[in-house]
């Protein structure tokens, strides 16, 4: 089973203001363990997002461009009520009903275009391919010794119009928030 996620470090920052240090979960060793950690990781983060305007009946859209590092087999795992379902676009493809942007690798080009192209919108975005978090994206997935983290760009959350928790915050700037 994976663990549940508990508090990894402390609050480190860029000059892009990244957190650094985030939450956490072990990935089971098994042939699935990465896919349903990484699924069950990005559906936490999706719960931690409000937009705007109420969920659509058919639930968020998730645009998935590039070529994912950690798992090419997305399907968010959200808890409680809710649903993602996931589209595979090229970079020039991306639409406004991309509730979710998920980057993997892909051209620099093609991410500074999409990261431009979100300011402002009510897009979240995760990458698998930046663990640092300095590129532009919202929560950056990181793939370490058996685990799954994320960082956290508050300069990128603050610059659109979703608002995110301030739990996440708390769990990734290790300001207490619990286990």
């Amino acid at each position: 089973m994976l663990a549940s996620l508990f508090l990894i470090g402390t609050l480190v920052t860029t000059p892009q203001m990244a957190v650094q240090a985030a939450s956490q979960t072990i990935v089971e060793d098994s042939s699935g363990g990465m896919t349903r950690a990484v699924n069950r990781m990005v559906g936490g983060i999706v719960s931690y997002a409000r937009w705007p305007d109420a969920a659509p009946p058919a639930g968020r859209v998730m645009c998935l461009v590039g070529t994912p590092r950690l798992s090419d087999r997305m399907a968010p795992d959200i808890p409680g009520p809710g649903s993602v379902v996931v589209r595979r676009i090229a970079a020039a493809a991306v639409t406004p009903d991309c509730d979710i942007l998920f980057l993997g690798r892909m051209p620099v080009a093609d991410r500074r275009q999409l990261i431009a192209w979100v300011r402002g919108r009510p897009v979240l975005t995760i990458t698998d391919d930046d663990a640092a978090c300095i590129y532009g994206a919202m929560f950056c997935l990181n793939n370490k010794a058996a685990s799954l983290s994320f960082s956290v760009n508050i300069d990128a959350i603050g610059r659109g119009p979703l608002r995110i928790d301030p739990r996440v915050l708390r769990i990734g700037g290790g300001e207490g928030g619990g286990s």
